[in-house]
């Protein structure tokens, strides 16, 4: 068997016995799932609420949630994606790491016909089927329970687009398995490669788009479209350096317009754009990884 194959494989099957992945994985997909009926529950209060004020003539305003497509009961899970899916993937390539630092089986595995890139390319291939797989299962969940919430079958181009979130997703959260594998590859001991990683998704999730905007930091949890920072004063400067940086901002900009969000303006060209460019330098940091690295020990 081709050895490239091989590793690709071997990573499948060894991700799938690691304990705190499964239940990660196993509160992600419980969350997507109910994501539809926390929608259905918010729907109904709100227009519980606007009957009463409206049977009382204190409204005559149309009911917000009168005419919502069917893709929106699916918006809570872009924040289960930017939280606990990041968590599943950085904490996937930590352990794809470091269970080779442990085993101590660098040295032998690369006697094959495998070159450290390819060998550590091969096992972030193995993860990212894996990741692949969840997100699937994850997207079929949320289009059934979107059909029991609504009681119809969403379009076939509503199907498409929460295909393509789902899609985006993929690629949102390979960086953040480049990144655990990174840390995993160079950290002292398997507490700082947890804990660093985790520290740069906090940073890159939460603290640039603060430093961006005037916005109360709960808002960021919200799966709607980024707030657009003031012109002047120090947001206008702080908006410009942060802006490309805020990773979770721009995916999230890209979801509200796939989910048809009625907030969501502008095109998801430049959401992507960083997206695929946060990847490309997570797979450049795996793959420029050299030998001696690979060979540290761990010191827990």
């Amino acid at each position: 068997m081709n050895p490239w194959v091989a590793t690709v494989g071997h990573e499948l099957r060894s991700a799938g016995r690691e304990r705190l992945p499964q239940l990660l994985l196993m509160i992600f997909i419980g969350m997507t799932a109910a994501s539809a009926f926390i929608g259905s529950a918010a729907k109904a209060t709100v227009t519980e609420v606007y009957n009463a004020a409206a049977g009382q003539g204190l409204t005559g305003a149309p009911n917000p949630f009168g005419n919502v497509p069917p893709l929106y009961y699916a918006r809570n899970t872009v924040i289960y994606i930017l939280l606990i899916g990041a968590l599943l993937a950085i904490v996937n390539g930590v352990q794809s790491a470091m269970r080779d630092r442990r085993a101590r089986t660098v040295d032998l595995v690369l006697t094959r016909r495998l070159t450290p890139a390819s060998y550590l390319s091969a096992k972030m291939a193995g993860i990212s089927l894996g990741l692949l797989a969840v997100l699937g299962t994850s997207a079929l969940i949320s289009a059934a329970c979107i059909s029991a919430v609504t009681g119809t079958i969403p379009a076939p181009d509503q199907l498409l687009r929460l295909t393509e979130l789902f899609g985006v997703a993929w690629l949102f959260l390979l960086f953040f398995v480049a990144l655990g594998m990174v840390s995993g590859i160079h950290a002292s001991s398997y507490t700082s490669a947890l804990l660093v990683p985790i520290v740069i998704w906090s940073v890159i999730i939460f603290v640039l788009p603060l430093l961006g905007t005037a916005v109360h930091p709960v808002s960021l949890l919200n799966p709607v479209t980024p707030p657009t920072a003031p012109q002047t004063g120090i947001f206008a400067l702080t908006a410009a350096l942060t802006g490309p940086l805020s990773l979770g901002e721009h995916f999230k900009h890209v979801a509200a317009i796939l989910l048809q969000d009625p907030q969501a303006t502008g095109t998801m060209t430049g959401g992507i754009t960083v997206i695929l460019a946060f990847l490309l330098a997570g797979i450049g940091a795996v793959v420029l990884t050299g030998r001696p690295s690979m060979r540290k020990e761990i010191h827990d």
